[in-house]
């Protein structure tokens, strides 16, 4: 009888005895690679489910508080509470029956540009004197503009002086011709004037002659001027045997009367010293805001007797009084000092530059 023999497949040429599998050796089959097969897929779960575990663990454990942190006064703070910053302005408003807080910051408020005005003029003292006040405008906080007016040409002395001395300045010359000692200085001024309307300089405008001495104190006060600030000044009288305060009397910030004690003065509207007052340069070039009562440009005038000068200027400036501020409240203290001791006539070297030796030298032996 011929039998029939069936070709195996390739896929089971490998397997041992080269026999095709039973059915039950099938089902074998497939228990023992189901394991393998769940190997093959499972391995990343176990780790996945053991992190998340620990991971919600630890997150509940670190959100139980275990105890109370106390201070060093023992003092309790129980409840926090978030407060806002001390310069924040809170307005309750309400719209249509329904209220809200406004808050509004406080903004910086930027400080006035003080203007320093400083006629000066060649002399032995120059030097020493432009350094000075130069050393103290450096401490002023700034903005500070430093104006110094020299007449007839710019020297080369000062303008070395002004360039290292740090302090922002502009070098101004007079052209006008001065013929004595106190016109030089009303035209110097007054060219500083000229400038500062020209170019509508906004600040507080400040008469500080180089031979004076002056507090920083003074000029932290010109920052408090609204309009006109006065304040008492101490003289050292020309026979330089006695002291003199010339300046305003207050009650607060409202002069009441002034200091003075020359009889040849008494007759002057207002008792103050070139350097006891400062300004609002806006007067200058916008007089319509300080309903000022003259349309002409207000300058220092060269028509009056000296020590005239400064009472002249300022009733083109204020009416009286009334307009005035007292600086510091009460006029208590001394800011600055006029002490009258410049040396005349004294020869200098030119530049304060020894162009040769001295003729009187001890020889080192």
């Amino acid at each position: 009888m011929a039998s029939i023999r069936r070709t195996l497949s390739p896929l089971y040429h490998n397997r041992p005895g080269g026999a095709a599998p039973s059915p039950s050796q099938k089902g074998t089959t497939k228990q023992h690679n189901s394991p393998q097969l769940l190997s093959r897929r499972g391995p990343w779960r176990r780790p996945f489910y053991q992190f998340l575990a620990f991971f919600l663990i630890g997150f509940l454990l670190g959100m139980t508080p275990y105890g109370q942190i106390d201070d060093m006064n023992g003092t309790d703070h129980s409840t926090f509470q978030i407060k806002p910053p001390s310069n924040v302005k809170r307005e309750e408003i309400g719209v249509d029956g329904v209220s809200f807080v406004a808050e509004d910051l406080d903004l910086v408020v930027p400080r006035k540009l003080v203007i320093v005005v400083t006629p000066t003029y060649n002399r032995a003292m120059q030097a020493y004197y432009l350094n000075r006040v130069a050393q103290t405008l450096r401490l002023v906080e700034p903005p500070v503009l430093w104006i110094v007016v020299e007449g007839n040409a710019a020297s080369f002395e000062t303008s070395e002086i002004l360039r290292k001395t740090g302090v922002m300045y502009r070098h101004l010359v007079c052209k006008r011709n001065m013929t004595s000692f106190k016109d030089r200085g009303v035209h110097q001024r007054n060219t500083a004037l000229e400038h500062i309307e020209l170019h509508k300089l906004d600040g507080i405008v400040y008469f500080a002659d180089d031979d004076n001495v002056y507090s920083l104190d003074l000029f932290r006060s010109l920052r408090e001027i609204r309009r006109f600030g006065t304040w008492p000044v101490a003289m050292l009288a020309p026979s330089k045997n006695k002291a003199i305060l010339e300046g305003p009397v207050c009650n607060g910030s409202q002069v009441i009367g002034w200091h003075t004690n020359e009889k040849s003065k008494r007759v002057r509207r207002f008792h103050v010293d070139m350097s006891g007052f400062a300004f609002n340069s806006t007067i200058l070039w916008d007089p319509k805001r300080w309903k000022r009562p003259f349309s002409h440009p207000t300058r220092q005038l060269d028509t009056v007797k000296e020590g005239f000068q400064e009472t002249t200027f300022i009733e083109q400036v204020v009416a009286d009084e009334s307009d005035m501020e007292g600086v510091p409240p009460a006029c208590s203290r001394i800011l600055n000092w006029h002490l009258h001791l410049d040396a005349l006539d004294v020869p200098y070297p030119q530049g304060w530059v020894m162009q040769k030796n001295l003729e009187a030298v001890v020889t080192v032996r």
